[in-house]
């Protein structure tokens, strides 16, 4: 199957970008990696009259490491993400869920605010993104606004981004307070599509959780805050045992709208938090 035709126009600047993205009387869709619209557009699952390119506008890819934010750039790619020292050291966890991602070749194309936008129910930025706290920049004719990553995604596939929204930036506060963690289980193996993935944000002291943070994804429309499991975990031992924190995830996970198989997802979401549990008992003692 091939696309239904299109206009494709690629903008020098962003008003170009938001002017065709606003033009009356025709649909139009924003393209930044490309790694999941294109697929989309070949199965005819969307048919918009006009493509509008991202790829040449200016100043949508970068990385900006300030004191207290961290600014990145909607069209940054997820293996800049991945290689960039300076994000690397401000906020690990990002580079490390980005490096997650499929294969090196989807890595090099795909963007963040195309992840973000994109709002796949199992990507592993969004959950990240909403355990760290991050806004999205969205930016129209009328206007500019931020909206907190936990609600941006909607539903499976949608957001709060209006059709004439261009996502122009990401911003993540640097001072939580926290470390995170991320782990996923794919379905083929490390680069295979994700299956449900936890980020676990922790700060501990004395053997104990001080403060936690729990993010899952894969087992709702949405990334997932989970903060009766924060409650539980929070005073705890950070080494466990963890009795019936599993079943606890699991309640609390499938209360949210989700898919069939939910609770098989968010069992493996419990498991996958232990392991996060064990990597920062490890992480502390080096």
């Amino acid at each position: 199957m091939t696309a239904v035709a299109f206009e494709h126009i690629a903008p020098a600047t962003l008003g170009g970008a938001l002017r065709a993205l606003a033009a009356p009387g025709r649909t139009a869709t924003p393209l930044a990696g490309g790694q999941s619209l294109v697929p989309l557009l070949m199965e005819r699952q969307i048919r918009p009259d006009v493509v509008v390119d991202l790829t040449g506008v200016p100043g949508l890819a970068r990385i900006t490491v300030g004191p207290d934010r961290v600014r990145i750039g909607a069209m940054t790619t997820l293996r800049t993400l991945e290689r960039h020292a300076e994000l690397a050291a401000a906020l690990p966890v990002l580079g490390r869920a980005a490096a997650a991602v499929a294969h090196p070749h989807i890595r090099r194309r795909a963007t963040l605010g195309g992840s973000l936008c994109h709002a796949a129910p199992a990507a592993e930025l969004p959950a990240v993104a909403v355990a760290l706290g991050a806004e999205v920049v969205l930016r129209s004719p009328r206007g500019t606004r931020s909206v907190p990553a936990d609600r941006f995604a909607t539903g499976a596939h949608t957001t709060v981004r209006a059709p004439d929204e261009v996502a122009t930036e990401i911003t993540f506060p640097r001072a939580t307070g926290l470390t995170h963690e991320f782990h996923e289980l794919c379905a083929r193996g490390d680069t295979g599509y994700p299956v449900a993935g936890v980020c676990l944000g922790l700060r501990s002291g004395d053997g104990r959780v001080r403060a936690a943070r729990v993010v899952v994804t894969g087992c709702g429309h949405v990334p997932v805050r989970l903060p009766g499991v924060e409650a539980r975990l929070t005073g705890r031992p950070v080494a466990g045992p963890h009795p019936g924190l599993i079943a606890s995830l699991v309640a609390e996970a499938t209360g949210h709208p989700g898919p069939p198989d939910g609770a098989y997802r968010a069992e493996v979401a419990g498991v996958l938090l232990l392991r996060a549990l064990t990597a920062h008992t490890e992480g502390a003692a080096r």
